[in-house]
């Protein structure tokens, strides 16, 4: 998929991996649409900016939208309701609205894994891997992109600092990097970084093998 000229649709833009994904999509020639929550920060990623809660109206203005990318996030919270809001049922409603030529969800590995400490959050990711895997039946393009842990103001955000030594955090150009390159190449999933595929690899073959080493170094 070519992405210059293609209308891309990002959310969570105003800062993270949403940001660093505007900036790379629009760097290889896209026409990209930033959505976020943080108005100064948002200014100057993409050639607009819409702040819209709903996808009717956003669809009416723009059009078709070539590309969407479900980046929009927020960490592990006493409101369940609202996380469940924001990481699901958002990028579930405005890509069935849309209905962009390519879906990318950015899903974590805590949607893999579960890790402790998480569960609510993980809870929400691997709900969108699942309602991605599920449009690939019904002939969506559709990508996942699966990072590890990112060095973004996330963790900050929920209240809760990243207290572990390993692994270490990856920059979010390295996300969007992979995102953009997912995108013009059509892939399916794509594990950021990469050795990432093997952790999901053995909690799929052997979870009981998995669960013993993941209660032992975590």
């Amino acid at each position: 998929m070519k992405l210059a000229g293609a209308v891309c649709l990002v959310t969570g833009a105003s800062s993270g991996i949403g940001r660093a994904t505007a900036a790379e999509l629009t760097a290889r020639g896209a026409r990209v649409i930033a959505l976020g929550r943080d108005h100064e920060r948002l200014a100057g990623v993409g050639e607009r900016q819409i702040v819209h809660d709903l996808a009717e109206p956003l669809a009416e203005e723009l059009g078709p939208v070539d590309v969407l990318v479900n980046n929009a996030g927020i960490g592990e919270t006493d409101d369940v309701e609202r996380l469940v809001a924001v990481n699901l049922v958002a990028p579930i409603r405005l890509t069935r609205e849309l209905a962009p030529r390519r879906v990318v969800f950015v899903a974590s590995i805590a949607g893999v894994v579960g890790p402790s400490g998480e569960a609510v959050y993980a809870a929400t990711k691997a709900g969108l891997m699942a309602f991605a895997e599920s449009l690939r039946y019904e002939g969506v393009g559709v990508t996942v992109v699966v990072p590890g842990v990112v060095a973004t103001e996330f963790f900050e955000r929920r209240g809760t600092p990243y207290a572990r030594r390993w692994p270490r955090p990856i920059p979010p150009e390295r996300v969007a990097e992979a995102i953009a390159d997912a995108i013009e190449h059509e892939r399916d999933e794509v594990y950021v970084p990469a050795w990432l595929g093997a952790v999901a690899r053995l909690r799929g073959a052997a979870p009981g093998l998995f669960r013993a080493l993941a209660s032992r170094f975590s």
